[in-house]
């Protein structure tokens, strides 16, 4: 049977600063304890979980490879109770609370930073606490409780919370300024699979729509490389070693220049709707239900000013 741990938030921000500042000395300092007892702090520790977690060294401590995973662990559980913190302090001080929404990188970008500010000027007393994250684990936090609103891309499918949709964006082809398909008026799915791909992460909606229509073609997705931002995608691009896919408004932001060449994609796929949505409103806090009031409210405006 496995050993129940015990040990309290000190002792784990004191094994933090014993790896960031290679010693139990100036560790001990960092976090008010005497070096004696901070030294007997990281010996039961150790003994709890029966690794050592430390080398030492003559002129101080270094991680053991033990180590390195448990302060993974440890500065995960310093922050989430330092959230936690964050969020009884904004009710302590009369605001009306923290609200959590989810969203992919895409919407990030192009959406959110002017939608929160909304938000801002009209519950001045909510927080908006963004995680980014793809579609795929928006619709899984949402799902689990972890957020209160999400953004996702609504080719994902719809789960069972209340939705509605949200913005729209147009994808097109990034490549090199001299690469074949750059003075093309515009490219068609197949161009696309010809070419090496850079791309977002496996589960960006990008990833995913690319993969299905790989396969619905009967054809090999030339993935060459996957990284965590459209700025590395750019990066990549104007060095030559492939092309990508990514948001018309995010291309002429991140691969506007010179070296690159934006071509506009045909296909209905290429137009991507975003789904705006939310746990059951009896589960949401009064913060969330005026978060999602404002973001519907944007929504209604726009498809209002888009009839006119």
């Amino acid at each position: 049977m496995t050993q129940r741990l015990h040990f309290d938030l000190t002792t784990l921000q004191l094994f933090i600063a014993t790896a960031e500042l290679g010693g139990v000395t100036r560790a001990a300092g960092r976090v008010h304890i005497a070096p004696a007892a901070a030294s007997r702090r990281i010996q039961e520790l150790e003994a709890q979980f029966g690794l050592p977690l430390f080398e030492r060294r003559p002129h101080g401590m270094a991680l053991t490879d033990a180590g390195r995973a448990m302060l993974a662990h440890a500065r995960s559980i310093t922050h989430t109770v330092s959230r936690m913190q964050d969020d009884a302090a904004s009710y302590l001080g009369g605001d009306q609370g923290v609200v959590r929404i989810a969203a992919p990188k895409s919407a990030v970008i192009q959406f959110m930073p002017a939608d929160i500010e909304r938000c801002a000027l009209a519950c001045p007393g909510v927080r908006i606490d963004l995680q980014e994250m793809n579609s795929q684990i928006v619709q899984q936090a949402l799902k689990r409780g972890l957020a209160d609103v999400g953004i996702y891309e609504a080719s994902l499918g719809a789960i069972d919370l209340p939705s509605l949709p949200y913005r729209s964006d147009r994808l097109v082809l990034v490549t090199p300024r001299g690469h074949a398909l750059a003075g093309r008026g515009a490219v068609g799915i197949d161009d696309i699979l010809g070419c090496d791909l850079i791309s977002l992460g496996e589960g960006s909606a990008i990833s995913i729509a690319l993969e299905r229509l790989a396969d619905e073609a009967g054809r090999i997705l030339r993935m060459r490389m996957r990284v965590g931002g459209f700025d590395s995608i750019a990066a990549l691009v104007a060095q030559g070693l492939g092309v990508g896919v990514m948001p018309q408004a995010v291309a002429r932001s991140v691969a506007g220049g010179a070296r690159f060449a934006r071509v506009p994609i045909e296909g209905d796929w290429a137009r991507r709707q975003f789904v705006l949505c939310h746990r059951p409103l009896a589960a949401l806090s009064r913060a969330a239900q005026s978060v999602v009031g404002v973001l519907a409210d944007i929504r209604i405006r726009q498809l209002r000013m888009q009839r006119r």
